[in-house]
Protein backbone atom coordinates (compact mmCIF):
# COMPACT_ATOMS: atom_id res chain seq x y z
CA UNK A 1 0.00 0.00 0.00
CA UNK A 2 1.43 3.52 -0.66
CA UNK A 3 1.84 5.17 2.40
CA UNK A 4 0.03 9.35 1.06
CA UNK A 5 -1.81 11.14 -1.25
CA UNK A 6 -1.85 14.40 -2.65
CA UNK A 7 -4.31 16.89 -1.23
CA UNK A 8 -4.92 20.87 -0.64
CA UNK A 9 -5.89 22.66 2.33
CA UNK A 10 -9.17 23.68 2.48
CA UNK A 11 -9.20 26.04 5.91
CA UNK A 12 -10.15 25.75 9.22
CA UNK A 13 -12.81 25.02 11.05
CA UNK A 14 -13.35 23.09 14.49
CA UNK A 15 -14.94 19.83 15.98
CA UNK A 16 -17.13 19.11 18.93
CA UNK A 17 -16.19 16.20 20.74
CA UNK A 18 -18.55 13.79 23.01
CA UNK A 19 -17.61 15.81 26.08
CA UNK A 20 -18.40 19.01 24.81
CA UNK A 21 -14.97 20.13 24.25
CA UNK A 22 -13.82 21.38 20.46
CA UNK A 23 -10.77 20.92 18.98
CA UNK A 24 -9.59 23.33 15.94
CA UNK A 25 -8.80 21.31 12.67
CA UNK A 26 -7.36 21.82 9.23
CA UNK A 27 -9.94 20.43 6.33
CA UNK A 28 -7.56 18.91 3.94
CA UNK A 29 -8.93 17.98 0.84
CA UNK A 30 -7.29 14.59 -0.39
CA UNK A 31 -7.45 12.38 -3.57
CA UNK A 32 -9.45 10.83 -4.89
CA UNK A 33 -6.25 10.26 -7.17
CA UNK A 34 -5.44 8.45 -10.11
CA UNK A 35 -2.77 6.11 -10.67
CA UNK A 36 -0.65 7.31 -14.10
CA UNK A 37 2.39 4.85 -13.44
CA UNK A 38 3.27 2.11 -11.83
CA UNK A 39 7.31 1.63 -11.34
CA UNK A 40 8.95 -2.05 -11.04
CA UNK A 41 12.40 -3.04 -10.24
CA UNK A 42 12.68 -3.98 -13.53
CA UNK A 43 12.05 -0.79 -15.85
CA UNK A 44 13.01 1.57 -13.33
CA UNK A 45 15.24 0.10 -10.77
CA UNK A 46 13.09 0.56 -7.95
CA UNK A 47 9.36 0.20 -6.98
CA UNK A 48 6.41 3.15 -6.68
CA UNK A 49 3.35 4.48 -7.72
CA UNK A 50 2.91 7.83 -9.21
CA UNK A 51 -0.34 9.60 -8.84
CA UNK A 52 -2.16 12.95 -10.68
CA UNK A 53 -4.57 15.12 -9.00
CA UNK A 54 -6.41 18.12 -9.88
CA UNK A 55 -7.56 17.94 -13.63
CA UNK A 56 -5.79 20.58 -15.83
CA UNK A 57 -6.73 22.13 -19.70
CA UNK A 58 -4.79 20.65 -22.18
CA UNK A 59 -3.74 24.15 -22.79
CA UNK A 60 -1.74 24.30 -19.58
CA UNK A 61 0.08 20.96 -20.10
CA UNK A 62 3.19 20.55 -21.57
CA UNK A 63 3.90 18.60 -24.66
CA UNK A 64 6.51 15.81 -22.93
CA UNK A 65 3.11 15.71 -20.03
CA UNK A 66 0.45 15.12 -22.36
CA UNK A 67 2.64 12.23 -24.10
CA UNK A 68 2.86 10.69 -20.48
CA UNK A 69 -1.04 11.05 -19.84
CA UNK A 70 -1.48 9.82 -23.10
CA UNK A 71 0.64 6.96 -22.78
CA UNK A 72 -1.28 6.07 -19.69
CA UNK A 73 -4.30 6.42 -20.62
CA UNK A 74 -5.59 8.67 -18.14
CA UNK A 75 -6.85 12.67 -17.75
CA UNK A 76 -4.41 15.29 -17.76
CA UNK A 77 -3.49 16.32 -14.47
CA UNK A 78 -2.00 19.47 -12.64
CA UNK A 79 0.27 17.72 -10.13
CA UNK A 80 1.92 14.60 -10.58
CA UNK A 81 3.88 12.83 -7.44
CA UNK A 82 5.48 9.32 -6.90
CA UNK A 83 4.45 7.55 -3.51
CA UNK A 84 7.71 4.19 -2.88
CA UNK A 85 5.84 1.41 -1.93
CA UNK A 86 7.19 -2.48 -1.79
CA UNK A 87 3.69 -3.67 -2.94
CA UNK A 88 3.76 -2.09 -6.23
CA UNK A 89 2.04 -4.87 -8.02
CA UNK A 90 -1.46 -3.63 -6.04
CA UNK A 91 -1.84 -0.90 -8.00
CA UNK A 92 -2.79 -0.63 -12.05
CA UNK A 93 -2.78 2.11 -14.49
CA UNK A 94 -6.19 4.30 -14.48
CA UNK A 95 -6.63 3.22 -10.66
CA UNK A 96 -8.88 5.64 -8.47
CA UNK A 97 -7.25 5.71 -5.05
CA UNK A 98 -9.27 7.80 -2.20
CA UNK A 99 -9.04 9.10 1.26
CA UNK A 100 -10.76 6.05 2.72
CA UNK A 101 -8.39 3.74 0.78
CA UNK A 102 -5.37 4.96 2.57
CA UNK A 103 -6.53 6.87 6.16
CA UNK A 104 -7.80 6.07 8.86
CA UNK A 105 -9.14 8.18 11.99
CA UNK A 106 -7.33 8.58 15.56
CA UNK A 107 -3.75 7.96 13.44
CA UNK A 108 -0.90 10.11 13.45
CA UNK A 109 0.30 11.49 9.94
CA UNK A 110 3.16 14.07 8.54
CA UNK A 111 1.88 16.75 5.89
CA UNK A 112 4.33 18.70 3.53
CA UNK A 113 3.44 21.88 1.82
CA UNK A 114 5.19 25.27 0.93
CA UNK A 115 4.81 27.50 3.66
CA UNK A 116 3.14 31.22 3.27
CA UNK A 117 5.86 33.74 1.52
CA UNK A 118 6.29 36.80 3.76
CA UNK A 119 8.95 38.95 0.83
CA UNK A 120 11.91 40.41 2.33
CA UNK A 121 12.08 40.42 5.84
CA UNK A 122 14.43 42.03 8.54
CA UNK A 123 16.17 39.86 11.92
CA UNK A 124 13.34 40.82 14.03
CA UNK A 125 10.12 39.07 12.11
CA UNK A 126 12.40 36.66 10.25
CA UNK A 127 14.36 35.10 13.30
CA UNK A 128 12.56 36.98 16.34
CA UNK A 129 15.81 38.75 17.53
CA UNK A 130 14.70 41.44 20.21
CA UNK A 131 16.23 44.46 18.69
CA UNK A 132 18.36 47.18 20.37
CA UNK A 133 17.59 49.30 23.25
CA UNK A 134 15.22 51.90 22.70
CA UNK A 135 17.21 54.35 25.07
CA UNK A 136 18.56 57.91 24.75
CA UNK A 137 21.00 58.66 21.80
CA UNK A 138 20.14 55.10 19.62
CA UNK A 139 19.37 56.41 16.35
CA UNK A 140 17.94 54.14 13.72
CA UNK A 141 19.43 51.16 14.88
CA UNK A 142 16.30 50.03 16.75
CA UNK A 143 15.29 46.58 14.52
CA UNK A 144 19.01 46.28 13.23
CA UNK A 145 20.62 42.94 13.39
CA UNK A 146 23.72 42.22 15.30
CA UNK A 147 27.65 42.33 13.43
CA UNK A 148 27.72 40.31 10.45
CA UNK A 149 30.42 38.18 12.33
CA UNK A 150 34.42 37.33 11.70
CA UNK A 151 35.99 39.94 9.34
CA UNK A 152 39.66 38.04 9.34
CA UNK A 153 37.87 36.02 7.17
CA UNK A 154 36.68 38.35 4.47
CA UNK A 155 33.17 36.46 4.33
CA UNK A 156 30.22 35.83 5.80
CA UNK A 157 29.93 32.37 7.26
CA UNK A 158 26.91 30.12 5.93
CA UNK A 159 23.68 29.89 8.42
CA UNK A 160 24.73 33.44 9.44
CA UNK A 161 20.48 34.51 10.92
CA UNK A 162 20.21 37.69 8.58
CA UNK A 163 17.36 39.82 6.77
CA UNK A 164 16.33 38.22 3.57
CA UNK A 165 13.80 35.79 1.92
CA UNK A 166 11.52 34.67 4.71
CA UNK A 167 8.58 31.76 4.20
CA UNK A 168 8.36 30.15 0.70
CA UNK A 169 9.87 26.92 1.82
CA UNK A 170 8.97 23.26 1.91
CA UNK A 171 7.89 22.03 5.42
CA UNK A 172 7.29 19.22 6.70
CA UNK A 173 4.79 18.54 10.45
CA UNK A 174 4.65 15.80 12.04
CA UNK A 175 2.85 13.93 14.42
CA UNK A 176 -1.02 15.19 13.58
CA UNK A 177 -4.08 13.63 14.56
CA UNK A 178 -6.71 12.47 12.11
CA UNK A 179 -9.70 13.16 13.93
CA UNK A 180 -12.04 12.49 11.71
CA UNK A 181 -12.91 11.30 7.31
CA UNK A 182 -15.17 11.86 5.35
CA UNK A 183 -15.37 9.83 2.62
CA UNK A 184 -18.26 11.48 0.69
CA UNK A 185 -16.65 14.75 0.33
CA UNK A 186 -13.16 13.26 0.44
CA UNK A 187 -11.86 15.27 3.11
CA UNK A 188 -9.80 14.65 6.42
CA UNK A 189 -9.48 16.88 9.26
CA UNK A 190 -6.48 17.11 10.92
CA UNK A 191 -5.41 18.81 14.58
CA UNK A 192 -2.22 20.62 14.16
CA UNK A 193 -0.45 22.94 11.99
CA UNK A 194 -0.56 22.45 8.50
CA UNK A 195 1.99 24.05 6.42
CA UNK A 196 0.97 26.59 3.27
CA UNK A 197 -1.82 28.94 2.21
CA UNK A 198 -6.00 28.31 1.42
CA UNK A 199 -5.88 26.21 -1.80
CA UNK A 200 -2.33 25.38 -1.21
CA UNK A 201 -0.84 21.70 -2.00
CA UNK A 202 0.14 19.55 0.21
CA UNK A 203 1.47 15.83 0.66
CA UNK A 204 -0.64 13.92 3.49
CA UNK A 205 1.56 10.34 4.44
CA UNK A 206 1.23 8.10 7.64
CA UNK A 207 3.62 7.56 10.06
Amino acid sequence: MIPGLIGKKVGMTRIFNEDGTSSPVTLILVGPCTVTQVKTEETDGYTAVQLGFDDKPKRKVTKPMQGHFKKSGTGLFRTVREFRTDTPEEYKVGDTVSVGDIFQENVRVKVRGKSKGAGFAGGMKRHGFHGAPASHGAEKVHRKPMSAGSTDAARVFKGKRSPGHMGNANVTTRNLKVLKIDTEKNLIAVMGPVPGKRDGLVIIENL
